[in-house]
């Protein structure tokens, strides 16, 4: 089993759930079958993409070389922003039932508790900071959505083993335990994780860091009286001169990952007489606990210079891979899966230019380069190179107990939030500069509303299709239809197909810094594209042309 971004062994104890490879009448057909899509990897990344796409009216071909969910937790922290994509999916509720909810956290000190924050002090969001949540569980709740809504079964253990894109279409030859065969897609959309064979097979390198030093990650069940909380350990006697964090997950199973060192033996270490006695230490001999999984690991942070091959599109670890520290991975990933999932439709539809799939590539990279430099120097904070880094890591351990100033220097890893897209083509200039409210290409904010008499969030009206959330009425002359809806705040709506809302609690308008004729045009993928003091029919049509490729130079 191996991490996003990290390769190492693991030693699972808890059988994942599994599926049955079904021969597919593809592979009885004498010429290659031709799909539109076809998906590598079920994972989140590609689970979240056939999800997204159905929901668009596209139908896709998923192929997986395994025929299990992931072995042991991996992905465990799942942030606000993905859980309202998994919202807008259908499936955030039996997430949010079955995982935990957390918003603070700790960091100690040689045994000392030196500052402690919250990740979401303001009320008024309808999902939690984060919730912890194994990773086989996403996806068994992902898996489940998916057949729900009618997608196209997964082809369990059908193996990409070679590809031919020097034409379009794309070629891609599968092995099944019954041999071999082909297919042809438009699009193949490449979610293999981070040891891809497509993108090994089409010679392409990531470019970026490795670290060499090694952790040991245990999942153990116990019952305990712990909060639920993150708690990072720099320096602890039971583990001295190193690092250790504690998550709690779901079922009573706690992750502890414990720094090793770069020289750490990976097997060794693997033993259960090796990791009894950490855990002992950490726990104390009153616990009583059983081990879940183990694995220990390195990983990398880097990325394709190019997640677009002409046909072949890059996403998630297979694109880019970061540092577990700061929860990145799978949270970039499905953000990422949804920035491409809206454009790739309208694009089959007829409804955009092929020119605005290079945005996903833009906004994705700049969302990239921003996880993998907030990983790496959470990394060289959290694991200092050389004895000057660590006397100023240190330092600043030290400061941050009593002076607020220093809780910024410190570096346990910066949790995930959704990249804004300040500088994305898609986004219509504004001519005055904002002090308040929501920029173009950032996420819309979520916030309680009241729709003909039943208390909702603002979030269930946003996704999917664009909207033009108004202060107030609609300027005349803008018609809605099947990709635009106008959500009137405290209204009134002007036609029947306009929604009006009520700003129960005042924090629409706080959050959006709206007035009587403002408005915000907003992407399907919730984020922002456009904003007006005063709203015109004909700058709400301009700007969502521009959002869907219009302004893109032809080669992009």
């Amino acid at each position: 089993a191996r991490l996003a971004g990290c390769s190492g062994v693991a030693r699972p104890v808890r059988t994942p759930r599994s599926f049955a490879y079904q021969r597919h009448p593809d592979q009885d057909r004498l010429a290659p079958a031709h799909h539109r899509v076809v998906v590598v990897g079920a994972g989140p990344t590609g689970l979240a993409l056939a999800i997204d796409l159905k929901l668009h009216g596209v139908d896709c071909v998923v192929v997986d070389d395994n025929d299990t969910v992931s072995v042991g937790s991996r992905a465990i922290c799942f942030a606000q922003r993905t859980l309202e994509i998994f919202d807008r999916y259908g499936c955030a509720q039996a997430m949010l039932e079955k995982g935990v909810q957390w918003r603070k956290g700790k960091v100690f000190f040689r045994d000392e508790l030196i500052y402690e924050f919250d990740l979401q002090p303001d009320s008024g969001y309808r999902m939690p900071a984060f919730i912890n949540l194994q990773q086989y569980f996403v996806e068994e709740i992902l898996i489940d959505r998916a057949v729900a809504l009618g997608v196209s079964p997964i082809r369990w253990r059908n193996r990409v083993v070679a590809l031919d894109a020097s034409t379009p279409p794309t070629r891609v030859t599968l092995e099944t335990p019954q041999g071999r065969y082909a297919l042809s897609c438009d699009y193949l959309l490449v979610a293999d994780g981070a040891n891809s064979d497509v993108r090994r097979m089409m010679e392409l390198t990531a470019a970026g860091q490795v670290f060499n030093d090694r952790f040991l990650i245990t999942d153990i069940r116990m019952t305990t009286d712990l909060p639920t909380e993150r708690r990072f350990h720099f320096d602890p006697s039971f583990h001295p001169n190193q690092s250790v964090l504690l998550h709690r997950q779901a079922d009573d199973v706690w992750r502890i990952d414990f720094q090793l060192g770069a020289q750490a033996d990976a097997e060794a270490e693997l033993k259960l007489e090796m990791i009894e006695p950490r855990v002992r230490a950490m726990l104390g001999d009153v616990a009583r606990w059983s081990l879940e999984w183990a694995s220990v690991y390195t990983f990398r942070c880097q990325k394709l210079d190019r997640f677009i091959h002409g046909g072949i599109i890059f996403l998630g670890d297979a694109a880019h891979q970061v540092s577990p520290f700061g929860a990145r991975g799978a949270n970039g990933a499905v953000q990422g899966a949804e920035n491409l999932a809206w454009k790739l439709a309208r694009v089959l539809r007829g409804d955009a230019p092929d020119a605005l799939l290079a945005s996903y590539d833009l906004e994705r990279q700049r969302a990239a380069r921003e996880n993998i430099l907030n990983s790496t120097r959470a990394t060289d904070f959290i694991t200092p190179k050389s004895a000057i880094s660590r006397v100023f890591r240190d330092a600043a351990l030290t400061l941050a107990r009593d002076h607020p100033f220093a809780r910024s220097l410190v570096n346990s890893g910066r949790l995930s939030v959704p990249c804004c897209y300040i500088d994305s083509p898609l986004n219509t200039p504004i001519l005055e500069p904002a002090r308040d409210g929501v920029v173009p290409g950032a996420v819309a904010p979520d916030a309680p509303i009241d729709v003909a008499g039943h208390r909702t969030w603002l979030q269930t009206l946003l996704g999917g299709r664009f909207v033009l959330l108004m202060g107030g009425a609609a300027p005349t002359g803008l018609e809605s239809d099947e990709d635009l809806v106008v959500v009137c705040i405290d209204g009134p709506r002007r036609s029947a197909d306009q929604i009006e809302a009520v700003d129960v609690d005042g924090l629409v308008r706080q959050r959006y810094a709206l007035h009587s004729g403002s408005g915000y045009l907003i992407r399907p993928d919730q984020h922002v594209c456009a904003r007006w003091r005063h709203v015109e029919a004909a700058a709400v049509r301009a700007a969502r042309g521009r959002a869907l490729g219009t302004a893109m130079p032809e080669a992009a």
